[in-house]
């Protein structure tokens, strides 16, 4: 039933995010109506401004509304490390653990011929680039466990043999306080590939 033309375009809006049906972006769209009509008009203006002015940094090519992000542009971060990450919700993901003290670079996607999406769309050329700039001393491949992610980490290590750089790829396997039982079988098999030697064995091996 076709209640208000004006509405009906705001719920189909909301149905552009990520997990959210028709269901929720009814109750999302009527609740700002409802109840939040000042929280509906920040997040109006705060799209809007977003939209005009947010592009990707010259570096990294992370999402920014400056020229060179935050991260790259400052002068704490340890510019001997690169963290390749597929999106910018990665970065964002990696800076929340607070752990990681280098530079990234996005590349927004993962190879996927099927797709059109080769090195050129990925902008590996810029990466390669930045590596033989002789900078970056370690490049940690943190694209996603699946078969593209695979591809794309693999794609990267090959095309850079023989540089001066130590490439690496994060592990993948069991997570904090899980419990063996309950993990799935190929989690299990990533912790398994990506042990790590405690003890025995020769020396410098």
């Amino acid at each position: 039933m076709n209640l208000s033309p004006l509405i009906d375009e705001l719920i189909e809006s909301f149905r552009c995010l990520p997990g959210v049906g028709p269901k929720s972006a009814q109750r999302m769209a009527l609740q700002l109506l409802e109840r939040n009509r000042p929280g509906a008009a920040r997040l109006s203006q705060a799209l809007d401004t977003a939209l005009a002015s947010v592009g990707h940094c010259a570096q990294c090519r992370t999402l920014t509304e400056e020229p060179l992000c935050r991260v790259c542009s400052s002068d704490k971060r340890d510019d001997s490390l690169c963290c390749v990450v597929e999106t910018p919700g990665d970065v964002y993901a990696i800076e929340q653990a607070g752990s990681y003290r280098g530079l990234y670079f996005v590349l927004m996607g993962h190879l996927s011929p099927i797709d059109g999406i080769g090195p050129d769309e990925l902008g590996l050329d810029a990466l390669f680039s930045r590596v033989e700039s002789g900078k970056v001393k370690e490049l940690i491949i943190a694209c996603n466990p699946t078969i593209e992610g695979d591809a794309t980490a693999y794609y990267i290590a090959d095309n850079l043999k023989g540089q001066d750089i130590i490439v690496s790829r994060i592990a993948h396997g069991i997570p904090v306080g899980g419990e063996l039982e309950y993990v799935d079988g190929g989690t299990l098999s990533h912790a398994l590939a990506g042990r790590k030697r405690l003890a025995g064995g020769a020396q410098g091996e």
